[in-house]
């Protein structure tokens, strides 16, 4: 008997994920429990429970009494004579332990013990889950699709089911039951029925952390994100910059012939990817991120993070992008706010002059005509 309890408390081990310890600890418990069942009360019982054979000994400690007639409580104490038969040496005064049967216990005694122990498996089982998703919040795994609670998701994650809730699906994705795909875990709840796990195909993150799955360098800490925006299902904008100079911080995260990017690209079912080289100047990170518009000239105020931005004429609807999406992503890639002009409109408007636009040198350029696209890309 003994030898299977140890088996059983392995596989559970094993399986479960719960240490060994934990489930003696539960064991004894459920004897303690058994006892106060049986006899009304147990705060002098002791069990011991021995790790390497399994077996267990459970025992009261009784004060001993010169006679049976003083005994007031014999769940506390016992006669010098009850002594004797199992201490020869028993004194009165001394105490000494006393065997309890375990078989003795009612029905509903040892029904109660068993409940304790399966609930202390329950409750450990759902932390082990609970720890081990707690450790993967703010990070990318992978699930399959179960069904669809009204508008929501039930995700399978292995061992725990998360919710893709309406508000964190990507409009117009549609998935079948058992479609395996990458979500970003945005938090881990513990409750009474288990871990509940609320995930999203939105987060920007989640484009983040695919980079970092996808790109060695980014991994490995060579390249960096510096800043990411992200407008689910339509385009994403991120900013990266290489601390290694013979590394190309943009190439690193496209790969070879595209194949990183176009692997995140897939797995976001054709959201348009823009990797742009992060600047620590402000004028040239703004024109950086309003690409693939080219700029003729940045003014950026660091204080009030504003910035106006003159493009050639023909280049304005592609600056603004369809709806305002380019200037508006570019925005929030850089932290400033953009006013974006064709060259006619600003040479229109009031007080405009193209030096406040232009570093000095630029300016000269300008006006000797040599000014062009081309050095501005330079």
């Amino acid at each position: 008997m003994n030898k299977e309890l140890l088996e059983a408390l392995d596989i559970l081990e094993k399986e479960k994920e719960i240490s060994k310890e934990t489930l003696f600890e539960a064991i004894e418990n459920s004897l303690l429990t058994a006892c106060r069942n049986h006899f009304g009360k147990a705060d002098n019982v002791k069990v011991e429970i021995n790790r390497e054979t399994g077996d267990f000994l459970v025992y009261a400690e009784k004060e001993v009494v010169e006679t049976a007639e003083d005994v007031e409580d014999d769940m506390l104490q016992i006669s010098l004579e009850d002594a004797k038969k199992i201490s020869v040496k028993a004194e009165v005064g001394d105490v000494i332990h006393v065997e309890i049967k375990s078989k003795e216990f009612g029905r509903i005694a040892t029904q109660n013990a068993k409940n304790v122990i399966l609930q202390k498996i329950r409750e450990e089982e759902r932390s082990v889950v609970y720890n081990q998703y707690y450790e993967k919040e703010k990070d990318v795994v992978t699930g399959v699709v179960q069904r669809y609670i009204g508008k929501n998701i039930s995700i399978n994650l292995g061992k725990a089911d998360a919710m893709l809730n309406e508000s964190e699906m990507v409009k117009g994705e549609v998935f079948r039951p058992t479609e395996r795909i990458k979500v970003y875990i945005l938090e881990v709840k513990s409750t009474p029925k288990g871990p509940r796990i609320n995930v999203s195909r939105t987060h920007p993150e989640l484009v983040k952390r695919l980079f970092e799955a996808e790109v060695t360098e980014i991994k490995d800490g060579t390249v960096e994100i510096k800043s990411i925006a992200r407008e689910a299902g339509n385009r994403t904008k991120i900013a990266v910059w290489s601390n290694n100079p013979d590394v190309d911080a943009v190439g690193a995260c496209v790969g070879m012939n595209g194949a990183r990017v176009n692997a995140i690209v897939e797995e976001l079912r054709g959201e348009k990817i823009d990797i742009v080289n992060w600047d620590e100047n402000p004028g040239l990170l703004i024109q950086n991120a309003l690409s693939p518009a080219k700029i003729v000239a940045v003014f950026a105020d660091p204080e009030e993070k504003t910035a106006k931005v003159v493009v050639p004429d023909y280049q304005l609807s592609l600056a603004i992008g369809k709806e305002g999406q380019n200037a508006r992503l570019a925005a929030r890639l850089t932290g400033y706010k953009i006013d974006i002009k064709s060259e006619t409109q600003a040479k229109d408007a009031p007080g405009f002059r193209y030096e406040d636009y232009m570093d000095e040198d630029e300016y000269e350029e300008y006006e000797e005509g040599e000014y062009s696209d081309e050095t501005v890309e330079e």
